[in-house]
């Protein structure tokens, strides 16, 4: 990578972005890592939300840093499923999958990715979709019978994404895989981005959220913490239900190759640049 000038970087950030000193440390330090962000949850289907993640990502690439998108689309699913009068049915936090459900599910997760690739071509930075149907990565194990189509990631193709990656182009990856006789599987987004940042080996895997990161018992935000302590808050219940499946995630990634793992709030503007590039951070740094 090129190293910057000052007045690149004053055409590249967003005025009400992260301080330019602060950056330039933040770009050396990360020019040879691979950073995994994960988007996704039910604040998402907000278009300006969705507009200010795209100028993030966005940014990120014409720095010249290495960066891979896993999306979900659990919200977008909801509602098709809906138009077609068809109940869900979770088990676990997971949704049931059947040979119906798994069409919609497909169907909705790639015309989903295929909207961040053109989003990010407007804003002049190459993506490159991966999903079921074109370049898959992921190959499943079913996660359960009860569950039909629902898989977990068995084994993840590396090197589509960082051929990818080294082209400048940024792996949009649908939370989607293929088991036996090339079925489509669904994967909960979150565990596809651990098992995909665990096999790349990032520096960093972020989640975007719509909660502004793990709170300690005052409802204060944590900002650094230890697998140790995080096991300790699931033990004394400050930690509870939805977040817990987030946090399992986070913990197998950083127990697994992954340096951090940043859980951060999607719906603060321009919170991917400050989570990677000032020195506070967005929401809460979970390390081994």
């Amino acid at each position: 990578m090129s190293l910057l000038k000052e007045e690149d970087l004053i055409n590249i950030l967003p005025d009400n972005g992260p301080p330019i000193e602060q950056v330039y440390k933040y770009i050396e330090k990360y020019k040879n890592d691979l950073i995994v962000i994960k988007y996704g949850g039910n604040v998402f289907i907000d278009r300006n939300i969705f507009n200010n993640f795209i100028i993030d990502i966005s940014i990120l690439n014409k720095l010249g840093l290495s960066i891979v998108v896993v999306h979900g689309g659990g919200p977008r699913i909801q509602r098709e499923l809906e138009k077609s009068n068809i109940q869900s049915k979770f088990i676990r936090g997971l949704r049931v999958t059947n040979e119906k459900v798994i069409n919609i599910v497909e169907s909705v997760l790639i015309d989903f990715n295929e909207d961040i690739v053109k989003s990010l071509k407007k804003n002049n930075s190459e993506a490159i979709s991966i999903h079921t149907k074109n370049n898959n990565i992921i190959e499943i194990i079913p996660e359960g019978e009860e569950l039909g189509f629902v898989g977990i990631p068995n084994k993840i193709n590396n090197e589509i994404v960082l051929n990818i990656v080294k082209e400048n182009k940024i792996p949009i990856i649908s939370p989607l895989g293929l088991g036996e006789n090339n079925q489509t599987y669904n994967i909960n987004g979150d565990i596809a981005a651990g098992a995909i940042a665990k096999s790349l080996k990032s520096r960093r895997l972020l989640l975007m959220t719509n909660v502004e990161g793990v709170l300690n018992k005052e409802k204060k935000l944590i900002e650094e913490i230890s697998s140790a302590e995080i096991l300790e808050m699931i033990k004394n219940e400050t930690i509870t239900e939805g977040m817990i499946p987030k946090i399992n995630t986070c913990l197998d990634a950083v127990n697994n190759g992954v340096t951090a793992v940043g859980i951060i709030d999607g719906r603060k503007k321009h919170s991917i640049l400050f989570e990677i590039f000032s020195d506070k951070g967005s929401g809460t740094l979970i390390r081994k």
